[in-house]
């Protein structure tokens, strides 16, 4: 366990591989993080609040009690991230143009969250609440959804999901046309336009 906890306010890191140098344990708020390595870096019990990371990479984190509030990732690569383990209490992120392959979201609860444009490629989104989130153009192709609630989703622009309407809450969801066969896929149906 870590024993001495900094605070950092409104300062902004770059370039910088914390892969090889370690990241100060502590408190973050209102930081920046541009370009920077955090490849394999344990982050458990760090704290972020109302940070921004752009252009990271943030694959294979380890995120075990982190906190992470208010959080936006613009352009990150996060490969293999365990969201679960992150810190409950005000858990609320947000991710434009970002490649979260393989990362799990297994029992989270992150209602109104934002998804711009991002690879969600072998998501595990079991258990979790999604409810009145928007999915924007965003490639779903062998996404998990298993007891999710969806309810209030916007998926209208995204693609590649796989929906069982039997096992998830999807009340008031948005879908379109052609990407809502995802929906029927357990059904082996041929559908013609």
């Amino acid at each position: 366990m870590k024993t001495v906890e900094e605070y950092f306010y409104e300062k902004n890191f770059e370039d910088t591989e914390f892969n090889l140098a370690p990241l100060p344990f502590g408190e973050y708020e209102k930081c920046i993080f541009t370009n920077c390595n955090f490849s394999k870096v344990r982050l458990n019990d760090y704290k972020f609040i109302e940070c921004e990371f752009m252009s990271c990479d943030l694959s294979m984190v380890k995120l075990a009690n982190t906190s992470l509030r208010d959080v936006k990732f613009l352009e990150c690569k996060m490969l293999g991230l365990k969201f679960e383990e992150c810190h409950e209490f005000g858990l609320a992120v947000s991710f434009d143009k970002c490649i979260l392959n393989d990362s799990s979201f297994y029992k989270t609860i992150l209602k109104k969250t934002l998804f711009t444009e991002c690879r969600l490629v072998n998501i595990d989104f079991s258990e979790s609440d999604f409810t009145s989130s928007v999915f924007g153009k965003c490639d779903l192709a062998g996404a998990i959804f298993k007891s999710t609630n969806l309810e209030k989703v916007d998926f209208r622009s995204s693609f590649n999901y796989t929906i069982d309407p039997e096992i998830n809450r999807i009340k008031k969801a948005k879908f379109s046309i052609p990407q809502v066969i995802g929906l029927l896929n357990k059904y082996d149906i041929k559908i013609e336009m």
